[in-house]
């Protein structure tokens, strides 16, 4: 990466600025958060784009996702399985191409302009005192411009979609529930539609929902999006039905590729691995890992069941790409956790790493230091651990449920 120290040197200043606002108590305006969180994004957007290196996956799955659909291909197919979910940010990667804006930039455009509405939207989510705050420190959060101005994957827009969701839900309390489930669900399928994930954020959208009726609501108008863009294929990229099923199977597919994080990257020392063995024990786990929290942060508010359930997948999960760690972020910084800090900075310093160390070296000094820098990542399993939100197990839901009052008027910060 030729522009590593600059930008290195820009996320250092970020994380400082975070840091200071946090411990002076400052609480700049949004439009001030704004103008900063745009101006890194834009800064390192540029700075990446005219980068010798590119990310691997935004040119070799993500760039044919879109050329696929400019020529009227399907984008899965059209790709070679590199794009493994919906069309919805294909179809965005063409328009932008059509527009004959350079790939380097259009690519990262869509996750830049997610991640900069992110910032509003976590500040809504935290809401209360603290909501100038947390916004600000979204805009500086390095690990966010990372992923969304250097790598251009595409968590940003799951997320934006993801959180709007959990905004509407949270105000389906107080007002016009069913309106309110019917938005959000709609909100949180799109968030699907661009990758699958998005599923782990349901379970803390439905509770945020006042009654069973609206949950049925929000449930089922999350299924609208994906299926609209899943039928309409054959329209928008061309897909014929005979291929409709090689697509979905496609879409289903998780190629077994563990060795890059935590558990996995210790057993096999730290190199990239085809094990379906490992991994189908590594997707168990996660299941019965999650099924434990749900249950045990089923009294929670819905924000902190939703951070302790990405926090307990990024534990044990078998496979794992930095941009996974982007997950749990916004709803980190709206209520944090006793630990909070050292899991932002933990992870942000493990990613860029990778993003702008790693980067420096042809393939065969890459592999050497991939292996430590993979195992490496054990270290902060016990942190993420230590950053759950344990005290928020038993409060913070059935009270507001009962008074009607908005989550955000309650105290933001959950102590592990």
């Amino acid at each position: 990466m030729d522009y590593a120290i600059v930008t290195g040197l820009v996320l250092a200043s970020g994380v400082v600025l975070a840091v200071v606002a946090q411990w002076k108590g400052w609480k700049p305006s949004l439009a001030v958060a704004l103008a900063i969180g745009i101006g890194v994004r834009v800064l390192i957007m540029v700075l990446s784009a005219k980068d010798s290196w590119q990310p691997v996956d935004f040119v070799n799955s993500f760039k044919p996702a879109g050329e696929a659909i400019l020529a009227h291909r399907d984008p899965v197919l059209g790709s070679e399985g590199g794009w493994h979910f919906l069309p919805t940010i294909p179809y965005v990667y063409g328009l932008l191409l059509w527009m004959h804006i350079p790939w380097e930039i259009a690519g990262r455009l869509v996750t830049v302009v997610s991640d900069i509405i992110l910032i509003p939207l976590v500040g809504k989510l935290a809401g209360g005192k603290d909501a100038r705050l947390r916004a600000f420190q979204y805009a500086c959060n390095p690990l966010a411009l990372l992923v969304a101005s250097v790598h251009g994957q595409v968590e940003p827009v799951s997320l934006a979609f993801g959180v709007g969701a959990f905004i509407v839900a949270r105000n389906a309390r107080t007002s016009r529930p069913v309106r309110n489930a019917i938005v959000a669900g709609l909100l949180m399928g799109l968030a699907l539609c661009a990758k699958s994930w998005p599923i782990w954020l349901v379970p803390g959208m439905l509770l945020f929902l006042p009654d069973l009726r609206s949950r049925l609501y929000a449930f089922f108008t999350t299924g609208v999006a994906p299926i609209f863009f899943l039928v309409t294929l054959p329209i928008g990229a061309g897909t014929s039905l005979s291929q409709l099923p090689e697509v979905i199977k496609t879409i289903g597919d998780v190629r077994p590729i563990i060795g890059e994080w935590g558990w996995t990257a210790l057993k096999v020392g730290g190199n990239w691995t085809l094990d379906a063995d490992l991994a189908r024990y590594g997707q168990w786990m996660i299941y019965g890992t999650l099924i434990v929290v749900t249950i045990l942060w089923r009294k929670a508010d819905p924000i902190d069941l939703t951070t302790a359930l990405l926090l307990a997948f990024m534990v044990v999960t078998p496979r794992l790409g930095a941009q996974y760690l982007m997950w749990f972020m916004p709803f980190l910084v709206a209520r944090p956790t006793r630990f909070a800090w050292p899991v932002i900075l933990g992870t942000s310093t493990w990613a860029a790493v990778g993003y702008l160390y790693l980067t420096q070296f042809n393939d065969v000094r890459w592999w050497n230091l991939h292996s430590p820098w993979a195992m490496s990542s054990a270290v902060l399993l016990p942190i993420l651990v230590a950053a759950m939100p344990w005290g928020a197990r038993r409060t913070g839901r059935e009270d507001a449920v009962r008074t009607g009052a908005e989550t955000p008027l309650a105290p933001v910060t959950a102590s592990a």
